[in-house]
């Protein structure tokens, strides 16, 4: 998928929303657990109730690898499953690799070849080398971690050397190695003042946005830094979204948590002239 292509399905929906399938085997309603397979019976459910309102699907791999083989089975699934009935999705693998050049090599066969997900979290620590492979695959993505929005972030993002903060050398530096087609940045929400800095970097990239609802980044403050002239957000939402309602009905509340936020994204986009 081009950007080209993301950003005339996020016209068509009037929504830059990304749901977060960070699905927790002790957080999904309980009489799930008499199905066959809790966790996809979980992420189906949701998907059928939020592909109307939303562009990508993040499974957050973690919360699958815990559960060993069963894990890796509901996961591989749940994204034959958005493939077959919602072709048009982005789907992310939020899987935070990134090792020497031979191992990545074999991550990207993983998730590109194997799982067929359209782009996967790529973290930038051991430099070119370990990124690029990922790069290799036509209308694949990588999405690289530039600035997080956990408190440990300032541990090591915002050190300066030259009046340069180490995340704003990982983007002018990776910047060099992929295209608007095949790079993306993870940018959290609660660090939204800094996206007019990044957008002063890199002004026509996309970046995925985790951290809007639960952990309190402001939607209007994150377009309002954020947008470009395609889009170029990706805004994630997981936990508001999918635990919107641990009963019967959990699907149902999903679908209306997605739509309240499309509507306030449609809104946004209108404003800025992109719809």
């Amino acid at each position: 998928m081009t950007s080209q292509e993301l950003f005339e399905n996020i016209k068509k929906k009037g929504s830059f929303l990304c749901v977060g399938l960070d699905t927790d085997i002790n957080k999904i309603p309980r009489f799930l657990l008499e199905t066959t397979d809790p966790l996809f019976a979980f992420n189906k459910e949701i998907i059928d109730a939020t592909h109307k309102y939303t562009v990508a699907y993040k499974p957050n791999l973690a919360f699958y690898e815990s559960m060993g083989v069963s894990g890796w089975n509901s996961l591989e699934k749940t994204v034959n499953y958005i493939r077959y009935n919602y072709p048009d999705i982005f789907i992310i693998a939020d899987a935070k690799r990134g090792d020497i050049g031979n191992t990545s090599n074999m991550y990207a066969k993983a998730f590109f070849d194997t799982m067929d997900f359209d782009s996967v979290t790529v973290a930038p620590y051991m430099g070119e080398d370990s990124v690029k492979p990922f790069m290799t695959y036509v209308d694949k993505w990588v999405i690289l971690l530039a600035l997080t929005s956990n408190k440990g972030a300032a541990d090591f993002q915002y050190v300066t050397e030259n009046n340069e903060k180490l995340f704003e050398k990982v983007i002018r530096k990776s910047k060099q190695w992929g295209t608007e087609d095949n790079l993306m940045y993870v940018v959290g929400a609660t660090k939204s003042e800094k996206l007019k800095e990044i957008r002063d970097i890199i002004p026509d990239h996309f970046l995925l946005v985790p951290g809007v609802g639960a952990q309190g980044g402001s939607l209007k403050e994150v377009a309002q830094n954020g947008l470009n002239k395609k889009c170029g957000l990706l805004v994630n939402s997981s936990r508001g979204i999918i635990y919107a309602s641990a009963e019967n009905d959990f699907a149902e509340k999903a679908g209306l948590a997605a739509r309240e936020i499309q509507q306030e994204m449609n809104k946004l986009l209108v404003d800025k002239g992109l719809v």
